[in-house]
């Protein structure tokens, strides 16, 4: 974002081309780290379809489309589909506390009011609300269903998704820090905060864990593990952004109640950088 607060459009256009010349397999757009939280509706459809269009089938473009109202959700799915996303990323709706039943529901009316390859995504440190295991596999079975991003950091929960998933339904890994297990495991990837900073490094780690290069997938790893955890050191996305503003490629804007990132943060992410040889 500019500092005054508009979106940066022209950023996200090289942010784009940066990806997919570092080799990033999929670009997700207005996730948490993309500030869906703070974009207005207009808003957050027009980064999905700039996206979209700037892209223009170089890679996948996965458009966040979650909600904690489903009407919501269903018509952000809608659009996203209609300018020509390749799927969808939906979280457990936030705040409203669903029980089990609600949030199947959830995904069953926007599997079966849109035609859109849709990822679940359960991060309970974020939406309170969790996915359970029984619940994210009776998900699994509905019409476009193809997988799920599992943000809890629970290796055990992981492993019992990916021993019982459908033909068809993949693992990903939504948490950094334990993302090579979970890909040893069985994961078939992971949907990062770390690649907005390292695309490059981390479509490395991805491709070493899955294909079971033990050795290699743990000393990347290492290699980002300050990144993974310092890129969180104060409420996410101002240590990215800040991130990304020293290594030249847009500016920290953002929207309160989000604050810049301190100087404390900025000394321990300036660290975390260097030490995966990002600058």
């Amino acid at each position: 974002m500019h500092d005054d607060g508009r979106i940066d459009f022209d950023a996200l256009r090289r942010l784009i081309d940066w990806h997919i010349a570092e080799g990033t397999d999929c670009i997700g757009v207005v996730g948490t780290t993309g500030e869906s939280p703070t974009v207005s509706v207009e808003e957050h459809c027009e980064v999905i379809r700039v996206a979209v269009q700037h892209a223009a089938g170089r890679v996948p473009i996965m458009a966040g489309t979650g909600g904690n109202s489903t009407r919501e959700a269903i018509e952000l799915t809608r659009y996203a589909r209609e300018v020509g996303a390749d799927c969808g990323l939906s979280v457990v709706p936030y705040y409203n506390k669903p029980s089990q039943e609600g949030i199947y529901q959830h995904f069953k009316a926007i599997a079966e009011a849109v035609d859109l390859p849709m990822m679940l995504y359960n991060v309970p440190g974020r939406t309170v609300a969790d996915l359970g295991v029984e619940t994210a596999l009776r998900a699994a079975q509905l019409p476009g269903v193809f997988g799920i991003k599992e943000a809890s950091g629970q290796i055990d929960r992981a492993a019992w998704l990916i021993r019982h998933a459908p033909e068809g339904f993949s693992v990903y890994s939504g948490d950094d820090g334990t993302a090579v297990a979970l890909m040893l495991l069985g994961g078939r990837g992971n949907v990062s905060v770390t690649a907005n900073v390292a695309p490059r490094a981390m479509h490395e780690l991805c491709i070493a864990a899955i294909e079971g290069r033990v050795r290699e997938a743990t000393a990347l790893h290492m290699k980002l593990l300050a990144l993974h955890k310092h890129l969180f050191c104060e409420p996410s996305p101002a240590p990215t952004k800040w991130a990304l503003q020293r290594l030249g490629r847009c500016g920290a804007g953002l929207r309160l109640p989000i604050t810049p990132l301190t100087p404390a943060g900025q000394a321990l992410v300036d660290a975390a950088l260097a030490e995966a040889g990002l600058r």
